[in-house]
């Protein structure tokens, strides 16, 4: 039995790796901080031992150490590593060995990723013997699986540790304006990756920057417009979801119901619908696993508090809050839509400043929290408030003044971001 223990196993990635390698039949261990994460209560419900940093013994005896991005060298755990000989592998370099068992997917873009994923591991699942990796933190591995279906990030492009068999490239955006320089250097990034990829390609055709890329392997356009080699067509949004007809080329593929809302949702839907066709899946068994997908955490999450629609969204991007919004007013056209937004970093924010006001402007009114840093930053030049100035609409909003939300009935609650602005949303079902 191989035995893993992981430094920072609270991550999303890691924990959704720690429970792929359990699922396999391995010996999974962890230590991380003592702060509770979503992403434990799968580790905790598969009886992993996690341990906080400094309480768990690595002695080397046949146990292979892999550590989460989010810690340097100098972490206390990864020097005692270092110092008892004991080899330390980060979390990509694993995962690109691992999927090497596999037929394997990659799910890559700037927005869209894990949705993609959620949606694609849930329709290869339904139908064959698969396992797979989101960024949610959801894992699970098959004994004898056939496929590994995984989220393939491109931050410091740590997706060029790994040459799957097929990738999906969502689109091609500026973001981690922290290391990327540019548009070009993100696009040259995203030529690195499918350089390395070894069968397909299935990519947004409607993309610009997507259509750019000169990869060595076939590719398989999706999109809305004509020149794409998979399209849908007759969009309508319903009580049911999203509901659209798929052709490949000049042949219908049929009808296709989804239960998530906006164009963006249709999309995702394409690429799935792309992979499947590529491995000659049963599209009609595909068809009803589609309609099935229930989403992934923290992505379109809905409750019902006080009257009014709470919607928890990781959306951080300005691109992404558009979709989120769209999304809503599909959904619910005829809803106030409130959007409270936290930040996600200081460098995003102030690369992206005047597109956050625009984004968010798509909302009836928007309360903003105070920025969430980075580990990696201290501090930024710009504020919360050069972005309030930005969007006449707007207010700051704290845990001391979240009672303000109370004022609202029969709206949609909005909250978004990649920090903790849940810890915003519980306040308000509080108080």
């Amino acid at each position: 039995m191989e035995k893993f223990h992981f430094i920072g196993i609270k991550g999303a990635g890691m924990s959704a790796l720690a429970q792929v390698l359990h699922d396999s039949g391995c010996f999974v261990q962890g230590s991380d901080t003592e702060t509770e994460f979503f992403t434990q209560k799968p580790l905790e419900q598969r009886g992993i031992p996690m341990y906080r940093f400094g309480e768990s013994v690595i002695d080397g005896s046949g146990v292979k150490v892999i550590a989460s991005n989010a810690f340097q060298d100098d972490h206390p755990e990864i020097a005692h590593c270092a110092k008892a000989g004991i080899p330390v592998q980060r979390y990509h370099h694993f995962l690109g060995e691992w999927i090497s068992r596999f037929t394997s997917i990659a799910v890559t873009g700037a927005h869209g990723k894990t949705s993609t994923t959620g949606m694609l591991a849930h329709t290869f699942g339904g139908l064959t013997r698969a396992s797979y990796l989101i960024g949610d933190g959801t894992g699970y591995g098959m004994p004898d699986s056939k496929y590994f279906i995984f989220e393939s990030c491109e931050y410091r492009r740590h997706f060029l540790a790994y040459e799957p068999d097929y990738a999906v490239i969502t689109n091609i955006d500026f973001d981690h304006p922290d290391y990327y320089t540019g548009l070009d250097d993100v696009t040259l990034a995203f030529q690195q990756m499918a350089d390395r990829v070894k069968k397909h390609l299935v990519a947004y055709g409607d993309d610009e920057q997507v259509r750019t890329l000169k990869p060595k392997v076939p590719v398989l356009y999706y999109g809305l417009g004509e020149r794409n080699d998979l399209r849908a067509e007759n969009m309508k949004a319903g009580e049911d979801g999203m509901t659209f007809d798929a052709l490949l080329r000049d042949t219908r593929l049929g009808t296709f119901t989804i239960s998530a809302y906006g164009k963006h949702s249709v999309l995702n839907a394409l690429a799935v619908i792309g992979v499947a066709v590529l491995e000659d899946l049963n599209l009609d068994s595909a068809r009803r696993q589609l309609a099935t997908f229930g989403g992934v955490k923290r992505r379109f999450s809905e409750k019902m508090v006080r009257g009014n629609v709470l919607i928890d969204d990781y959306a951080h991007h300005p691109t992404e809050i558009s979709a989120t919004l769209d999304a809503v007013r599909s959904k619910y056209p005829g809803k106030k839509v409130v959007s409270v937004f936290q930040p996600h970093t200081y460098s995003r924010l102030e690369a992206f400043i005047d597109d956050f006001a625009q984004s968010l402007s798509g909302s009836d009114e928007v309360y903003l929290c105070n920025i969430f840093g980075s580990a990696r930053e201290n501090g930024g030049r710009v504020s919360i408030e050069n972005l309030i100035e930005k969007i006449p609409a707007s207010r700051h909003i704290s845990e001391q003044t979240i009672g303000e939300l109370k004022q609202y009935n029969d709206c949609v609650l909005l909250f978004m971001g990649a920090g903790d602005i849940q810890k915003y949303q519980a306040l308000y079902e509080r108080v």
